[in-house]
């Protein structure tokens, strides 16, 4: 037990030293036991780097995280260190951005069928004031089946000039093969695909069910994602054509928007089974 002297201790405890143990996020006071025969050293203030690198990876995720500079610093000072300040967040933060940038500028190597471009707007900080971005990301599928992060932009807007940019950088950083890409309805996208893939453009399903959905009320949505999801699961584009038209025909005496809708789409929502 605790401070009891048996045969089996080979030694005991004669105080403490005191050591700070330094980090890139700040100092952790140590208290080492003294010995009184021999010597006695932490063996993780020998893998300090390691454990360090744990730590940073913590205040890192929680900076991305979006958690404030006085919670992150909070957290800190609950594991024991003195605390952290925002310069060293900064700092330390930094590295994430080497990381990125080495991801998003890698080679693309081998080819990839299928492509799909998405865009979010998010809020951002720039010279003092809040302002809305475009975050453009590409997803691709290659000849294996393996799903991958391919490129990622922030633009001020999905104007077609961004969108024809990104894809050339894709296209000089080696993207090849590409014959189906899948995006929402965007006209500036489109061309942009046209101009510099020459693939095949097919409309994004669910951002299309849910400009469908947005007319059938809410009583109705279920029923109408369920007829519609009978096209989609033909085998031959001639039977999920008949079926679409089927459908819109079924729908068209009660929400003729809807119907219409499903009209004007039926070529790019079904151009993957072509």
């Amino acid at each position: 037990g605790y401070g009891e002297k048996t045969p089996l201790r080979l030694a005991q405890r004669n105080g403490y030293r005191e050591r700070d143990w330094e980090t890139r996020a700040g100092t952790v006071e140590l208290r080492i036991p003294k010995l009184r025969k021999g010597s006695y050293f932490p063996g993780f203030l020998e893998p300090r780097r390691m454990a360090e690198k744990a730590l940073t990876a913590v205040i890192q995720e929680a900076y991305v995280q979006g958690i404030s500079t006085r919670s992150v610093d909070d957290l800190v000072k609950a594991m024991g260190m003195s605390g952290i300040s925002k310069s060293q967040v900064s700092r330390l933060c930094e590295e994430i951005d080497g990381k990125v940038k080495a991801f998003l500028e890698r080679p693309i190597e081998g080819d990839w069928p299928y492509l799909w471009i998405d865009a979010t707007y998010l809020k951002v900080r720039r010279g003092g004031r809040i302002v809305s971005v475009a975050v453009i990301i590409a997803v691709g599928v290659n000849a294996d089946g393996r799903r991958e992060v391919l490129g990622m932009e922030i633009g001020a807007s999905e104007a077609e000039p961004i969108w024809t940019e990104f894809l050339r950088k894709l296209t000089r950083r080696g993207l090849r093969g590409v014959k189906l890409v899948v995006s929402d309805a965007h006209e500036g996208l489109k061309a942009a695909v046209t101009k510099v893939l020459c693939a095949t453009w097919q409309r994004c399903r669910v951002h299309f069910m849910r400009n469908v959905l947005a007319h059938a009320g809410k009583s109705g949505r279920r029923v109408v994602s369920a007829f519609i999801a009978t096209a989609f699961a033909q085998e031959t584009p001639e039977a999920a054509s008949t079926q679409w038209r089927a459908v819109a025909d079924q729908i068209r005496p009660k929400v003729p928007k809807l119907a219409t809708i499903m009209d004007d789409a039926e070529p790019d929502v079904l151009a993957y089974m072509t």
